[in-house]
């Protein structure tokens, strides 16, 4: 489980492009000195990863990028998200602390015990989570400054089955479900992914899952910031949990194209 390599990366696009397609749950690798503080056997880790992973958006989000007319620019999470979460608050804003799944993870998919009690999580947000948080809103400062505007498309993926960490999962859960924030999702951008992705039998907003990610130094404040969070139904596109991609990929990174196109 070991990762060498830097633990995220923004891929250029084109200049005149405002889209970021931020992709922060595609990766399984984490650090040996993280892994060490991991309380899973390597098979309960392997078994996680296949449930917690959002496999196969870094390929979708590739995909699309070279579908589109205008190259975005692509945000990605080289390490997995049991390292840290970069979209949970990393304070007490975050409801996920409920079931143990705060900026940093102390449970699992399935509520057991991941690390130790009374695991510091501070180190391992001091070491990635800000850096992580910084040089994302470094990515959407260059498209405010190049473009006058930012668009953060956030590209998810979500299990068939509801897992028992799911706070809100009693809902509906759609081929694509599509997450909003009242502040930075407009009416248009919204309707243009609900059009892109209509062929896949139909989108929900909000369910199972809500809101999008937008730097801190963003949320609420400034407007030329819009944001949308595009989550798929894993069946689509893939064999649960934690399989091959399937033709369903391709499809998907067409429709994510048309709204990288028409936001653009």
């Amino acid at each position: 489980m070991s990762h060498a390599a830097a633990p995220f990366a923004l891929l250029p696009g084109a200049e005149e492009s405002p889209v970021i397609l931020h992709v922060p749950h595609s990766a399984r690798g984490i650090p040996a000195d993280v892994r060490a503080g991991i309380l899973l056997d390597d098979t309960g880790l392997d078994r996680e990863l296949d449930h917690i992973t959002d496999a196969h958006t870094d390929v979708l989000a590739d995909l699309a990028a070279q579908a589109a007319t205008a190259l975005p620019w692509r945000f990605v999470n080289r390490l997995s998200r049991l390292v840290v979460d970069p979209e949970r608050f990393p304070d007490e804003r975050e409801e996920m602390l409920a079931v143990g799944m705060g900026a940093v993870y102390t449970r699992t998919t399935h509520r057991r015990a991941l690390r130790p009690a009374g695991f510091d999580p501070q180190p391992l947000i001091g070491r990635y989570f800000r850096p992580y948080a910084r040089a994302m809103t470094e990515a959407v400062a260059g498209r405010l400054a190049a473009t006058g505007r930012a668009v953060v498309l956030d590209v998810h993926s979500y299990p068939t089955a509801r897992l028992p960490y799911e706070l809100h999962g009693e809902g509906p859960r759609p081929p694509v479900c599509l997450g909003t924030d009242p502040f930075h999702t407009p009416r248009g951008l919204l309707d243009r992914a609900r059009e892109a992705f209509a062929e896949f039998g139909g989108t929900e907003v909000d369910s199972p899952f809500s809101g999008t990610y937008v730097p801190l130094a963003h949320y609420g404040a400034d407007s030329r910031v819009a944001a949308l969070m595009v989550e798929i139904r894993r069946d689509t596109y893939m064999a649960e949990p934690g399989g091959a991609a399937g033709p369903g990929l391709t499809r998907l990174a067409s429709a994510l194209a048309a709204v990288v196109d028409a936001v653009s």
